[in-house]
């Protein structure tokens, strides 16, 4: 914990000093000796917890934690005077501190009040790193989730769902967005036996698939050359030489079709994932 301390008198300061030191709570990073010079320098100094006096010239202490609060809600303040006003008191609750001490000081009950605060401190701190964490989590899942959407998305506009190598593209790729990998760090063989299946025969119905995809965009590209769904993806997720050839195939200007190019579909579809379609 840093701590800040405000009071005119430099004995209480002292005091006050001694036992957090003392007892290792933290660094005193601060202190005055009135208000007005401690709402500059706590702003500055920034501490976790302000030990503060009531009655203070230049600014009082309900108005100095008033101040501050409206600025650094999130620095705690333990109010400490021998007042024994109950509005007073009720007033510095208003002004936002946790706790107030009565002098003279008793050693046992400063000690117990500040470490009380410094609990509290802790506590929000790590519900905030929580909140932080699954709200990150929260995100990244959507994110996840989102990507492979539009995935199936493309494969649909392609013609190729339903295909048993259609659903090992979709595996391969739902792994490869989860674990936050490339994919050239996630080679076709190393995912299949990750995930439990021959890369042999996987690979033997993903090309079928993407051939049939080939296909579909070369159909396509006959029908409309300027259509979205061509000039989108025939360029993207194949060699636009194997689509044209493809396309001279189905005219029936050549024997041979265009041939399939795994690193350069899977690449295409990771990227088009990552992008609006």
């Amino acid at each position: 914990m840093r701590y800040y301390i405000v009071d005119d008198d430099i004995n209480i300061v002292k005091i006050l000093s001694n036992i957090i030191e003392e007892k290792n709570m933290g660094d005193i990073v601060g202190f005055s000796y009135d208000g007005e010079s401690a709402l500059k320098d706590i702003m500055l100094s920034n501490p976790d917890i302000v030990l503060v006096d009531l009655l203070m010239p230049k600014l009082d202490g309900n108005t100095l934690v008033k101040e501050i609060k409206s600025v650094k809600p999130e620095i705690n303040f333990i109010m400490i005077s021998q007042v024994s006003d109950k509005e007073l008191i009720t007033d510095s609750y208003y002004s936002g501190i946790e706790f107030f001490i009565s002098k003279p000081l008793n050693k046992i009950e400063v000690e117990k009040v500040v470490n009380k605060v410094a609990e509290k401190v802790r506590m929000e701190r790590i519900l905030k790193y929580i909140r932080k964490v699954v709200k990150h989590e929260e995100i990244d899942k959507n994110d996840s989730s989102d990507r492979i959407k539009k995935m199936k998305y493309i494969l649909s506009a392609l013609g190729m769902l339903g295909a048993k190598g259609t659903n090992d593209i979709i595996s391969i790729c739902e792994y490869i967005i989860i674990n936050k990998k490339c994919y050239k760090e996630s080679c076709i063989d190393s995912v299949c036996e990750h995930l439990g299946d021959n890369p042999k025969i996987v690979k033997q119905r993903i090309r079928r698939s993407i051939k049939e995809g080939l296909i579909n965009m070369a159909n396509a590209g006959i029908e409309d050359y300027y259509a979205d769904t061509f000039q989108q993806y025939s360029n993207t997720l194949f060699d636009f030489e194997n689509v044209k050839a493809e396309m001279d195939k189905i005219r029936g200007k050549k024997g041979a079709g265009g041939k399939v190019n795994l690193n350069k579909f899977f690449e295409g579809l990771l990227f088009l994932c990552e992008n609006t379609f």
